[in-house]
């Protein structure tokens, strides 16, 4: 079984790395990557607040909140580096910045 994407859909924009390692997608992180990462976390970690209340488990709720916050921003910020370095999203910036 072939579980190789790029093998089943042909990229639309230049390829930069067909397999970028981890370091390579995380340090590609541009500043609309962290924006999303930040927002995602504030706005669980607001959710997570306000899901407490009632039965007053405020804290713990709030850090439960925050941390699927943050593994979701995180994960959603990862696919979307990794997508531009793959050539599966618009990426002008890693192209002038990788291929020279």
């Amino acid at each position: 079984m072939n579980t190789d994407i790029t093998a089943a859909v042909k990229p639309e924009y230049p390829v930069v790395d067909r397999n970028p390692p981890f370091t390579k997608t995380v340090a590609n992180f541009n500043t609309l990557d962290y924006l999303r990462l930040f927002t995602i976390t504030g706005v669980s970690v607001t959710v997570g607040y306000l899901s407490g209340i009632k039965p007053n488990i405020r804290g713990p709720s709030m850090v439960t909140g925050g941390l699927i916050g943050l593994m979701g921003g995180f994960m959603y910020a990862y696919q979307n580096s990794a997508g531009r370095l793959m050539g599966f999203f618009p990426n002008n910036d890693e192209v002038a910045r990788y291929k020279k």
